[in-house]
């Protein structure tokens, strides 16, 4: 996956998905169906996007075609 390449058409969802916060803290990535890691915030999550083959994820963050947040506000990671 890399940044020009655009988020899958009709399959109905996001091809990164941040599922809910755990109950140590830290939300479960997943990109196309792989697990990526636990991240416990932003950073975390771009580091995974990056070596996944998106170095400029930011942007992606906010946009419902890219990222699924499930159960959960987006950027709030439960360890507050």
């Amino acid at each position: 996956m890399n940044r020009e390449q655009s988020p899958p058409e009709g399959e109905g969802t996001a091809p990164i998905v941040v599922h809910r916060a755990a109950g140590t803290g830290g939300r479960r990535v997943s990109i196309r169906a792989r697990v990526a890691g636990l991240a416990h915030s932003d950073a975390d999550l771009i580091e995974f996007l990056r070596r996944a083959g998106l170095p400029d994820a930011w942007e992606l963050l906010d946009d419902p075609a890219w990222v699924d947040w499930q159960d959960g506000r987006p950027h709030d990671y439960g360890t507050g």
